[in-house]
């Protein structure tokens, strides 16, 4: 908006966006690779796994090439200080909220693999959330404009 200015965003801020733009790689590169190579990307698949992401909809690859790419963006919008941030973050916590409520809820995922296959998502879900909770402080305190 005109007349707003940033305020200098204290150096833990810098740090946590620096981060999350490495988990936004990581993401965005688990993201290409998955897509590219399938089951096999993350090591050793079994014919459980091979079967689950062949049948995989093509608005499920979609929606994770979203969540990990607004993730990524997102994460650059703050360490740029920009109010884009917020939007981002939030399309891409919607788009992992979609993603790993699908494959739970339309999935024998749980029934074959285990309660430990909750961890991960859990925790990807969590830095989203983060992130974005992050991004409101920052825009509230004006550090992002």
């Amino acid at each position: 908006m005109i007349g707003e200015e940033k305020k200098r965003a204290p150096r833990w801020f810098r740090l946590a966006a620096l981060v999350l733009v490495l988990w936004g790689a990581m993401g965005v590169s688990a993201c290409v690779s998955q897509l590219r190579y399938g089951a096999e990307a993350m090591g050793a698949a079994s014919d459980y796994d091979r079967a689950l992401f062949a049948k995989l909809p093509l608005w499920y690859r979609a929606d994770y090439a979203i969540a990990t790419g607004t993730m990524l963006a997102g994460a650059l919008a703050l360490l740029l200080r920009s109010r884009l941030a917020v939007g981002l973050l939030t399309v891409s916590l919607v788009a992992v909220l979609i993603q790993f409520g699908w494959m739970f809820a339309m999935t024998d995922i749980l029934a074959v693999k285990g309660p430990y296959t909750l961890y991960f998502p859990l925790l990807i879900m969590a830095i989203g959330a983060l992130a974005l909770q992050l991004a409101h402080v920052a825009r509230r305190r004006g550090w992002i404009v």
